[in-house]
């Protein structure tokens, strides 16, 4: 079994910026990625970022490219989502989640799931 603790969520204003953070309980060798995804009210889950653990292999979705970074500190089994240019429509809450096999977008594939933080972006 594998935690998840999220931290870093609050209110900005619209070109803001804020930084999560997500530390595992398990060492990161045991997991091959690890994934941020948000969800706004009455939306689905969505895809924010990826990385792995192995290799530093990164993935972005199209709509937070060049405005989000994600990095990873093997040695504090941390991953963290920087996020620059922060607008209203990226207010969702943020999970992290880990996936055991693969580097993948889709959520469905993820193994252990963080309990969230929200992050609200005003106009």
């Amino acid at each position: 079994q594998v935690q998840l603790v999220e931290s870093g969520g609050g209110l900005v204003q619209a070109g803001g910026s804020l930084r999560l953070s997500c530390a595992a309980s398990k060492r990161t060798f045991s997991l091959y990625a690890m994934g941020w995804f948000r969800q706004a009210p009455g939306k689905e889950r969505e895809f924010v970022a990826a990385i792995s653990w192995r290799d530093g292999s990164i993935t972005y979705a199209d709509s937070v490219k060049g405005r989000f970074t994600i990095s990873r500190d093997n040695t504090r089994n941390t991953v963290y989502l920087q996020m620059n240019s922060l607008q209203p429509e990226d207010t969702a809450v943020y999970y992290c989640a880990a996936n055991i096999v693969r580097l993948t977008t889709n959520p469905y594939d993820y193994d252990y799931w963080g309990q969230g933080t929200q992050v609200t972006v005003s106009s």
